[in-house]
């Protein structure tokens, strides 16, 4: 009698300990799933806000390509490559109502007369007026640009890529033309002569030529309030001679920054527009 509960308590027993074994190892197993589970659910998350971001902004999208679509004042147009607005187009037919007939002789494209319109604007807006032309300084308005080259003397000393007191009166005056005129880019290119430059500061020609240009942007920036989002610095070295580099005066006719107002089209035509 006693064997046979002593047996019975040793299946008990046993069948106990199975079990306990099991049961931890299921509450292993659930906790795993739930942490993966919860992985997945965060990564769930973190992919559906993803997509809400990507859907709203091909959603912002849809919404300009519809406005644009909606609005046919507001449709695009090309200009023998150059893309305006129609509302822009309108308003360049209205400045070229205001240019004498005799300018339109060589006019034979869309694009020419958008050419016309943007320079008779630049030579009605930009006043060159103060800037007395002398052997030193010279203006050309060539279609839609502006030329206005100055020799360094007037700007420099000989060598020196430092801009002089002496340059000051100029300097005004371009700044007061730049900044008459919004929808106008600058370009500042430097000019050398051919004899060779090589100092502790200035390695060669390109040097020279491209430091006097940055001096100029920089002045015109720091000292006359010019935006620099329109100003372009550049040097071309020796290598666009006005004259042969055989003489002592020509050498000094290379020497010279040109200063090269380029209308912006795009923003020139939008401001025509706002102020129909």
């Amino acid at each position: 009698m006693k064997k046979i509960s002593i047996s019975l308590i040793a299946v008990v027993l046993l069948t106990s300990c199975v079990s306990k074994k099991k049961y931890v190892a299921l509450e292993t197993e659930n906790g795993q799933i739930k942490s993966e589970l919860t992985k997945t659910k965060v990564e769930k998350e973190d992919l559906e806000a993803k997509f809400a971001e990507i859907q709203a902004r091909v959603d912002k999208y849809n919404s300009k390509i519809n406005s644009l679509t909606q609005d046919n004042d507001a449709k695009l147009v090309s200009v023998d490559g150059t893309v305006i607005s129609e509302n822009n187009k309108k308003a360049m037919r209205e400045t070229l109502k205001k240019v004498p007939p005799a300018y339109f002789v060589n006019v034979k494209t869309l694009k020419d007369s958008m050419n016309l319109a943007v320079s008779h604007n630049l030579k009605n807006s930009i006043d060159t007026t103060t800037l007395e032309e002398d052997e030193d300084i010279s203006i050309n308005i060539q279609e839609t640009v502006v030329m206005i080259s100055i020799s360094d003397k007037m700007l420099f000393e000989s060598g020196s890529y430092k801009v002089s007191k002496n340059a000051n009166t100029i300097l005004q005056k371009l700044a007061d033309i730049i900044n008459s005129e919004p929808s106008i880019e600058v370009l500042v290119e430097g000019h050398t002569d051919s004899k060779s430059i090589s100092t502790s500061k200035i390695s060669d020609n390109w040097d020279l030529s491209v430091m006097r240009a940055t001096s100029v942007v920089r002045k015109l920036q720091d000292d006359y309030n010019v935006a620099p989002e329109k100003l372009i610095a550049a040097g071309r070295s020796f290598y666009q001679p006005l004259a042969e580099n055989d003489t002592k005066e020509n050498r000094a006719i290379n020497r010279r920054t040109r200063i090269i107002i380029l209308p912006n089209i795009d923003k020139f035509f939008a401001l025509m527009a706002s102020n129909e």
